[in-house]
Parts: C-alpha cells; structure tokens; sequence
C-alpha cells in the first residue's frame, strides 16, 4: 500500500478499527503535531509500536497547530506531516484531525492503548481526551522523551544559526 492511501478520513478509520477488532489484533493511538520529525519523535513512535499490533497516529491539522503553538507554525503542511509518519516503518496509519484536542476521534477509534509524552500525567490529559479513554477502557501509556530532541529545541538551534 503506497503512503497516501495509508492517511485515513475519520470514516475510513472507524472502519478500519472495526477491521482490526475482528481480527483481533491491538491498536495503539498516539497524537500530536509532528512539525518537525527528528530523533525523539521516531524512538516516541518506535516505542509506541510496541505496545501493539498496528500504530495510528492522529496528527494535527495545520489550523489546530496555529491554535496550539501560535502563527509562525506548522512550518510543514499537515498532508506532509501525516505522509511522513505513515512513511515510517513504526506508524501504520495516520488521521488528520482539525480540532485542538482529538477526544471526538478517540471516542469513536476506541483503542487499546493510547501513548502519550511522557511529560503528562493522567491528570494533565485533556479532560475529553481522558474521558473519551476511560470510556473505551483504554490502557494508558506515557512514553518518556529521549532527552535532548524537541522541535521547540531544534526551532531554538535554527534561529541561533
């Protein structure tokens, strides 16, 4: 399957989820912005892989990132973004979402495990992201970064250059 047909609408990925519940296999969610991908983000998705049978990755759209990190971003577009994941070896699907949190598309995927950075705790997930999770039953994961590797740090370095 070529990378773009692995980019899913939100209706072709709650068929797809149901294909894979059939088939007993385990899905595993993680989100984010994904702008810049470097070291941390593949070590975060390669660890995340692990915790299932296939690994979606919900990706903000360009408008949410604006709302999330402020006007100067995304610096790559979200069909870029969500291309690149779904290049990696470690991400079988991603879904573009156009909100700020992704509690309507949680609710309706219904995974089994959800992997968030570990810089969050339960209490700090976003209060329909954590609901939307509990209610599915959902297992929990908070991946620990690698230290050192962060777009925030690496925006940080090209402006110093």
């Amino acid at each position: 399957m070529r990378p773009e047909e692995r980019i899913l609408t939100l209706e072709q990925a709650v068929t797809e989820r149901a294909k894979l519940r059939a088939a007993g296999r385990r899905l595993v969610v993680t989100n984010g912005c994904f702008d810049l991908l470097h070291r941390g983000h593949a070590a975060y998705l390669a660890a995340a892989r692990e915790q299932g049978d296939e690994l979606w990755v919900l990706v903000n759209s360009d408008a949410s990132v604006r709302q999330l990190k402020g006007p100067q971003r995304p610096l790559v577009d979200e069909y870029s973004r969500a291309l690149l994941l779904v290049s990696l070896r470690a991400v079988d699907r991603a879904l573009i979402f156009d909100a700020p949190r992704c509690d309507r598309e949680l609710a309706a995927l219904q995974p089994d495990c959800y992997i968030k950075g570990g810089d969050y705790t339960l209490e700090q997930l976003d209060p329909g992201e954590r609901a939307a999770l509990l209610a599915a039953g959902t297992r929990i994961v908070f991946q620990p970064f690698v230290d050192g590797f962060s777009t925030t740090r690496l925006l940080e370095k090209i402006r110093r250059s």
